[in-house]
């Protein structure tokens, strides 16, 4: 069976990761409260963008009410909530400012209950034959402990069972103790999954990539079957065992906000993909819902 294939095939998606309280400035000088972070995002997106299936969020929340908020609000965007409840912990929370279309952040997250997400894998939702399973090097990067190593494991086993792995490296160099680590564990990352979705200007500056043809073939050297090497504004190199095709991506002229542009492009793509839309086309398709998000501001934009 080809990876279209076994796309096509997909019935549940599972997004793994942190969703964080965000405060974005407002007007007035105040600050509007939100939800997000890489993986939700691209589950939210996934969700308003698929035509059938269901879309799940798993992470780790606490007990408070700012917890139980994200709750809600997970529910609320149609996404079905796989939240495991640890003690004493609470959400992260981060702060934007943003200057000339780009943002900064600022982030506390050291009692975010997400980073026990994999302390116990077997809280994690069972996936096999029919699932597609999402994570990031940020869902890697804040795992406490063991978990790196669990959720590995977690995610080899459903592998196994035939649930397709997709990984999207999302290089965050502060998240780690250093960039040896950073390397090694993205790496390990990439040898548990079937799809990886690098972006080329993050891979050269700690892999030091020449080019995008040596961030896909880096990649595909792990055992990836298929690896998508997005540039920015520059064209999409997809690389599979039948060869190498490029996409150019539509130009944007009014950029307000690039925060979730990356999330919003794996989101596009993927549901095309499962859609039974072909590669080059789910990378257009994945292109076009990025350009729309970056011409409004905040992370979750209203399709």
């Amino acid at each position: 069976m080809t990876m279209t294939e076994r796309m096509t095939a997909v019935r549940r998606c599972i997004a793994i990761g942190e969703c964080m309280v965000e405060l974005a400035p407002a007007q007035d000088g105040l600050y509007r409260l939100g939800y997000a972070g890489d993986t939700f995002n691209t589950a939210w997106y996934l969700q308003a963008s698929l035509a059938a299936g269901e879309v799940c969020y798993a992470s780790a929340i606490g007990s408070d009410a700012a917890s139980a908020k994200l709750r809600s609000f997970v529910a609320d965007s149609g996404i079905t909530p796989a939240l495991q409840e640890v003690a004493e912990t609470s959400v992260g929370l981060y702060l934007i400012e943003t200057k000339d279309g780009e943002r900064s952040f600022s982030y506390w997250r050291s009692a975010s209950a997400a980073r026990q997400l994999a302390a116990d894998p077997d809280r994690l939702p069972v996936a096999g034959q029919g699932d597609l399973l999402f994570f990031s090097g940020i869902t890697m990067a804040i795992l406490l402990g063991q978990g790196r190593q669990n959720l590995l494991e977690y995610l080899s086993a459903a592998r196994d069972r035939g649930a397709i792995v997709v990984f999207d490296p999302n290089l965050r160099p502060r998240l780690w103790q250093s960039g040896d680590d950073m390397r090694q564990w993205i790496t390990e990352a990439a040898r548990v999954s079937d799809v990886v979705l690098p972006s080329h200007e993050d891979e050269a500056e700690h892999f030091g990539d020449a080019d995008p043809a040596a961030t896909g073939a880096r990649y595909q050297a792990q055992g990836c079957a298929v690896v998508i090497v997005k540039d920015g504004p520059g064209a999409v190199r997809i690389l599979t065992p039948e060869g190498v095709e490029e996409v150019s991506p539509q130009k944007v002229t009014h950029l307000v906000d690039t925060t979730a542009a990356g999330d919003a492009f794996n989101a596009g793509m993927l549901a095309a993909w499962i859609g039974g839309a072909d590669l080059a086309a789910s990378v257009s398709a994945g292109c076009a819902l990025s350009a729309r998000v970056i011409q409004a501001p905040g992370a979750l934009v209203q399709l």
